[in-house]
């Protein structure tokens, strides 16, 4: 495996790699990794000729600070890991390498995102975002994927990805990846190793709700619904919902109870001290 820091060097390999007509899959990642991300490696093995993969916890995309400095770094961990999942290229740059001068730190590209910057995160975690936009956009500047490989999890990243590289018609293909979860359900997160023992077990209340809301949407009216879905994440009182919405799976926007679309996504998040877990499941009407 290539472990590269600095663009110069990673530019060249995959130049040559283009110039012999291999496919470049790219996952894009901050690091603290767990079998979630390597399942997007997976996929990008599945789909392209070389994989490459990428850690730097982007600060452009905290909007509080102490998160930035309480997100978990585990490097050597985390490069033995994309070793064995056979990483053909790993990129560990600084932030000075990403953002070379104030100037370029405070730019974004120029996209309206619209309201899938202003519902749900977008609306708790203002300005989070174009700090995804701004970075995500420079790693597909510097390693030129084909193809790059993001988690549902995020469901609303992806989305907000998946717009940016329409608007500026960059020639690469987004796949998003099935949420991996653990055996209990709770899904597959870097911030899961900041949970005490007793605050881990708390946790599956999130994803039990949300389970809940995906079994019952035919039996039960929305509105109930998600009170009812509300009360089993807060029941001890020990979760803090910081939202639960039923949304439209194209546009995120909330659904009317009364005109129900195919596809919806209930997505929630949720503080368990200070900890903020996000997840979300897919709900097709009529399946459940």
């Amino acid at each position: 495996m290539f472990v590269f820091d600095k663009i110069k060097p990673l530019q060249t390999v995959i130049h040559e790699w283009k110039s012999t007509g291999l496919r470049i899959g790219f996952v894009p990642t901050m690091g603290a990794l767990h079998p979630g991300h390597i399942s997007l490696v997976a996929e990008a093995h599945r789909q392209c000729d070389r994989v490459v993969c990428s850690i730097f916890v982007n600060p452009t995309q905290f909007n509080n600070p102490d998160d930035l400095k309480r997100y978990p770094r585990m490097p050597e961990a985390d490069r033995s890991m994309l070793e064995q999942a056979g990483v053909h290229l790993l990129f560990t740059p600084d932030e000075q390498e990403i953002y070379p001068g104030e100037l370029e730190k405070d730019n974004a590209p120029t996209i309206d995102l619209g309201r899938l910057e202003q519902v749900m995160e977008g609306s708790h975690r203002p300005g989070h975002f174009r700090g995804v936009v701004q970075v995500v956009s420079r790693l597909f500047d510097i390693v030129k994927p084909d193809v790059a490989f993001f988690g549902e999890k995020d469901f609303q990243q992806l989305a907000v990805i998946r717009e940016m590289t329409r608007q500026l018609r960059l020639p690469v293909t987004i796949v998003g990846c099935p949420t991996l979860r653990e055996p209990d359900g709770l899904a597959m997160s870097s911030r899961n190793l900041r949970l005490t023992t007793a605050q881990r077990q708390e946790a599956v209340a999130i994803s039990r709700a949300l389970f809940y809301v995906r079994d019952n949407i035919a039996h039960v009216p929305v509105d109930e619904l998600l009170f009812r879905a509300k009360e089993k994440i807060e029941a001890s009182g020990q979760l803090r919902l910081e939202y639960l919405c039923l949304a439209d799976e194209e546009t995120l926007e909330p659904v009317h109870p009364a005109h129900l679309p195919e596809h919806m996504r209930c997505c929630v998040a949720a503080w368990l001290g200070d900890v903020r877990l996000i997840d979300n499941v897919g709900i097709v009407l009529g399946e459940s």
